[in-house]
């Protein structure tokens, strides 16, 4: 990605569309598996169990049969570069759908009920197609990101709170570093330090002095799913730091006021 980037950056939408079911269907099998005392376990989303927090999964899931199912909006409306400013404004009807939705049946039979409207929905669909979202209209491939990146968060949610059970599928999870890492270079462009999600991501970001040669003077490294959770504030800098998950050398490598990027 060139350092000045102002946008986000095109996923390949055949690759998107695998990454969704994927990782899906994995969520599915783990939570199938679940006995009650599992679901009943706290999340670290607040006061969620594991039972809300699966039905949140099946609801980003079934978000895309229920949307592809409304008449097509005349013109795109949000792009993904807008996406993330976007999600800060409906964490109260999110919490109290997830709630409604976990109570009116158990987890299998939701997310069975998500898995085979999706799969039929999505059949035949070209990637031209715009759907309307709570957001407002996006292009089909970039709500699908949205997909994504949702079921990557909540998949290292629902691992944090019954254990490392859930595979996360490496196209999903190289699909979400990128976004985020993205999402950071939009939000401070520039090209004074560099970050480094190996082996998914690099961007330069930060005004100040930009990089052209050899070594940067302002690193920043980490891995993945700590990018991942210091970008939707599952976990904060300081505490990266202090852990050795996150390295970073120079005067300018500080993100911790950029963080997080996601609500």
């Amino acid at each position: 990605m060139p350092p000045a980037s102002k946008r986000v950056r095109s996923f390949d939408p055949a690759r998107t569309r695998a990454a969704v079911l994927t990782q899906y269907r994995h969520v599915r099998a783990a939570v199938a598996e679940l006995t009650p005392e599992q679901l009943a376990e706290p999340t670290r989303l607040g006061d969620w169990t594991v039972r809300e927090l699966a039905a949140h999964i099946s609801l980003v899931l079934g978000s895309v049969a229920r949307n592809l199912e409304l008449p097509e909006p005349p013109r795109q409306e949000l792009t993904l570069d807008a996406y993330p400013a976007a999600t800060s404004t409906v964490a109260g009807a999110v919490d109290t759908l997830a709630r409604s939705t976990a109570a009116e049946a158990d987890a299998e039979e939701l997310f069975a009920r998500a898995a085979d409207r999706v799969e039929e929905a999505l059949a035949g669909v070209p990637d031209e197609r715009i759907v309307p979202t709570r957001f407002g209209a996006m292009r089909l491939p970039d709500f699908l990101v949205t997909r994504v990146v949702e079921l990557v968060v909540h998949t290292d949610d629902l691992n944090d709170a019954i254990g490392p059970a859930v595979p996360i599928d490496g196209k999903a999870l190289a699909i979400t570093t990128r976004f985020l890492a993205d999402v950071l270079a939009l939000k401070a462009p520039g090209g004074a330090v560099e970050v480094r999600v190996p082996p998914y991501a690099v961007v330069q970001c930060v005004e100040g002095p930009r990089h052209t040669r050899g070594t940067p003077p302002n690193v920043v490294e980490t891995d993945p799913l700590t990018w991942i959770r210091l970008a939707t504030g599952r976990t904060d800098w300081a505490a990266e730091l202090g852990a050795a998950t996150v390295s970073a050398s120079g005067e300018r490598a500080d993100l911790a006021e950029l963080l997080p990027l996601l609500g």
